[in-house]
């Protein structure tokens, strides 16, 4: 198996979530579930944020012109219900069922064409990233899926690969060295400058987007390797037995 994460960085005013999320910094959606066949597209959706974010990202996805994923840049006629499932005032759970058209384009569906039915697909949303973590067989043509997809998004967004990877590799061992944790250059670069600058102190010094411009990359890269290497600091630690059940002690 291997694994596949991308992300979409869209333009402002070429997707209503990219463009709600940006409004509200902090807000971010991540799917639940994703499922595609050659004819329909059903998804779940988590928003967390503000009531005022979630009345936005609500909105964004209730709206006609979203149709779950579509990458059409014109009306394409698709059919779609989304309905909110759950609402607090920290969070929303949104249910989507889609119907393209032979105008409608999708990753989901670019990835069936290129990598195989078998694909399974997770997503995270934040400002205008879009980041799409695919697991698929490695029997199919990784360059024909992104070409296919730059096709699909045209100049609506920019398209980064940020990671491609045996699902089989992805772990590494336990210690103190991020060699030994299985870091890599990149990923231990981006956390000792997030360290040295401030990111991790409350409040914080310094936000991911300064941080990404202080590194020269794009926010979407360093916000992904940041979470990679946290999980795997954070696993060394439970694996070497550094966490223990907090009981209060004696009065």
């Amino acid at each position: 198996m291997r694994e596949l994460v991308f992300a979409l960085e869209y333009e402002p005013g070429r997707n209503r979530v990219a463009d709600a999320l940006a409004d509200h910094p902090g807000a971010r959606v991540r799917s639940l579930s994703v499922h595609a066949t050659d004819d329909h597209l059903w998804r779940v959706d988590h928003a967390a944020g503000a009531p005022a974010a979630l009345d936005d990202v609500e909105a964004a996805f209730l709206d006609g012109d979203y149709y779950a994923d579509c990458l059409a840049a014109e009306h394409c006629g698709a059919t779609q219900t989304t309905r909110v499932i759950d609402r607090t005032d920290d969070a929303l759970v949104l249910y989507t069922d889609w119907e393209p058209t032979p105008a409608c384009a999708s990753v989901p569906h670019i990835a069936r064409d290129h990598l195989g039915e078998s694909a399974l697909f997770e997503t995270r949303h934040e400002g205008r990233h879009y980041t799409w973590r695919l697991i698929h067989s490695g029997e199919g043509d990784v360059s024909a899926f992104f070409d296919a997809l730059r096709d699909a998004v045209g100049d609506a967004a920019r398209t980064e690969l940020l990671k491609t990877a045996s699902v089989s590799g992805a772990t590494g061992g336990s210690g103190a060295d991020g060699d030994e944790i299985g870091l890599s250059p990149e990923q231990e670069a981006a956390l000792r400058a997030a360290v040295e600058h401030g990111y991790y102190e409350s409040p914080r010094e310094v936000d991911v987007g300064g941080l990404a411009d202080h590194l020269d990359v794009p926010r979407s890269t360093l916000t992904y390797r940041l979470r990679q290497a946290e999980e795997r600091l954070a696993k060394a630690h439970v694996a070497e037995g550094r966490v223990v059940d907090a009981a209060p002690g004696p009065e």
